[in-house]
């Protein structure tokens, strides 16, 4: 069964819908979507969009902090694009029906870490899924956009389902994706003139996260096995506070908390955060969560302590009523009363599709944006609240773009092949290759985590390498189902993301490897790249 559209959409976040949006205008638009349409990494982002507002804030100011932030590797021109468009695309939010939380007539901006001043933007501690309603209602209203949900895309289309070897020198098309219908089990053809990827982010690559279950790094394999380019995926950022023993995902400790006044401390009552950083608990992420993986090595603790009770309690309800209820009615613990037990967890990639200004990837006519992207924007670590700004910035950007590739290219879709899913699935082979995806979990959880080094990494590679050559066995004469899709996905990025950590021999940013202490910017002040013919 075959699909056609002008635009096919690959996930349902803030990147997906509001390009969705951009361009329905200019032709019909498929979305698909893994689970429900709301079920993305933007629903549960809880702190805001970074914009400058404020009287005593700069354009320059923000970009100077996210530069910091990114220790070396963010690109500065893609970063004053994006701060110097913030503030127009935040109002084109607001126009769409996004309530953001205001103050005596103004923005209530909050700040967090690795920020010089309040900028951000916010909606209680529920930011995300206020976004995801007012875009969602929008989506709703537009004739020109379907919604698929519980479908999941294999592959993208491209000259390699039409036998063309493909090298360095081909140039590469891309006609939409083969797609599961999950509730009906069969494989559709999605075919469109421009695909976006917004596919989010691989957060349950590793065993703690504060990712939805969807978050499996498809798009980043799809988008490796198709020829583009994948860039700095040795930089994943862990938030360094999520409430300890929560399941998975994680409850996520906004670092709006710590940025309201919340301090850290360990099991004993102790503040520690000054022997790190004199910004303390407003450091930049990679220093918080290497502070708190330290003091929890060094002292053999299993988490460490986020303290509010010298806040007044009214005010934390009133700022954080969504983080205040759930702490109270489902771990029964009272933040404003109680001390609250955190860890850090797998949150944000940094690296993924590389991607130009208007999100073109090296592969014709398929764009990206949002977490599934190297944007260039984050560099070695990502500033807070940097990512909703950067999905809005680039989803419209990419928008503009398209919209003109649309009417300019006129491109003539090939005939494509239906999906051969000759193979046999054998539920006893399954139920033992099923068994991967934890140790995968496992296996990045302990050598490829906050801290790093050669030992554990060649370590890691030779497991990983092994349960990939299986799970590719298994692929190859199966019929797909979900779990196999994302077990799959699962484990090249998981490749991925060690081969780009051997290969930076220095520590920056979120990479921190006891082999190479220091920052090498003579060497290492560069991205890390890699395509499938590396």
């Amino acid at each position: 069964m075959e699909i056609r559209s002008d635009f096919l959409i690959i996930g349902s976040g803030i990147a997906g819908l509001s390009y969705a949006l951009h361009v329905a205008n200019y032709g019909t638009v498929s979305i698909i979507t893994k689970k429900a349409r709301a079920e993305s990494n933007t629903n549960l982002a809880q702190g805001g969009i970074a914009t400058v507002l404020a009287n005593d804030d700069s354009f320059d100011l923000h970009i100077k902090d996210t530069l910091d932030a990114g220790d070396g590797l963010c690109h500065e021109d893609i970063v004053k694009i994006v701060v110097k468009e913030g503030p127009a695309r935040l109002k084109e939010l607001i126009e769409l029906g996004v309530q953001f939380t205001h103050r005596d007539g103004h923005f209530d901006l909050g700040r967090e870490g690795g920020h010089s001043r309040n900028r951000i933007v916010h909606s209680q501690d529920l930011t995300g899924r206020e976004i995801e309603r007012a875009l969602l209602h929008r989506i709703a209203e537009h004739p020109n956009i379907q919604v698929f949900e519980n479908h999941i895309a294999i592959d993208l289309i491209t000259e390699h389902h039409l036998g063309v070897k493909l090298d360095t020198n081909t140039p590469i098309h891309c006609w939409g994706a083969y797609v599961l219908d999950i509730q009906n089990n069969i494989v559709l053809k999605f075919l469109s003139d421009v695909t976006l990827l917004s596919s989010g982010g691989l957060g349950h690559v590793y065993l703690h996260t504060t990712n939805p279950m969807i978050a499996t790094g498809d798009g980043v394999a799809m988008a490796y096995r198709a020829g583009a380019k994948i860039g700095n995926m040795e930089f994943i950022q862990f938030h360094p506070t999520t409430l300890f023993d929560s399941g998975s995902p994680a409850f996520l400790i906004s670092e709006a908390v710590r940025g309201f006044g919340a301090a850290l401390k360990t099991k004993d009552g102790e503040r520690f955060m000054h022997k790190y950083d004199n910004r303390l608990e407003l450091a930049p992420r990679d220093i918080v969560a290497r502070a708190i993986d330290t003091e929890l090595k060094k002292r053999g603790d299993d988490y460490v302590l986020l303290d509010l009770q010298h806040l007044s309690p009214d005010s934390i309800r009133e700022k954080f009523p969504y983080i205040f209820q759930t702490c109270l009615t489902r771990y029964k613990i009272d933040i404003t009363k109680e001390l609250v037990p955190v860890v850090p967890a797998a949150h944000y990639s940094c690296g993924g599709v590389v991607t130009d200004t208007f999100g073109r990837t090296n592969i014709q006519n398929l764009f990206a944006c949002g977490e599934v992207t190297m944007s260039g924007v984050h560099g070695a670590n990502r500033l807070a609240s940097n990512s909703l700004l950067e999905a809005i910035v680039f989803s419209n950007r990419a928008a503009e773009t398209s919209q003109q590739s649309l009417v300019d290219d006129q491109q003539t879709i090939p005939q494509i092949p239906e999906w051969d899913d000759s193979g046999t699935f054998n539920t006893e082979e399954w139920v033992l290759i099923s068994h991967d995806r934890r140790e995968i979990q496992e296996v990045m959880w302990d050598y490829v985590g906050i801290v790093r080094s050669d030992l554990r990494l060649d370590r890691a590679l030779r497991r990983i390498n092994f349960i990939y050559d299986e799970v590719e066995k298994f692929y190859k004469k199966t019929k797909v189902t979900e779990g196999l899709i994302e077990l799959r996905n699962l484990t090249l990025v998981a490749k991925l993301i060690i081969k780009s950590a051997l290969l930076r021999k220095e520590s920056r940013g979120l990479h921190y490897t006891t082999d190479y202490t220091d920052k090498d910017d003579k060497i290492w002040k560069n991205d890390t790249l890699l395509s499938v013919w590396d």
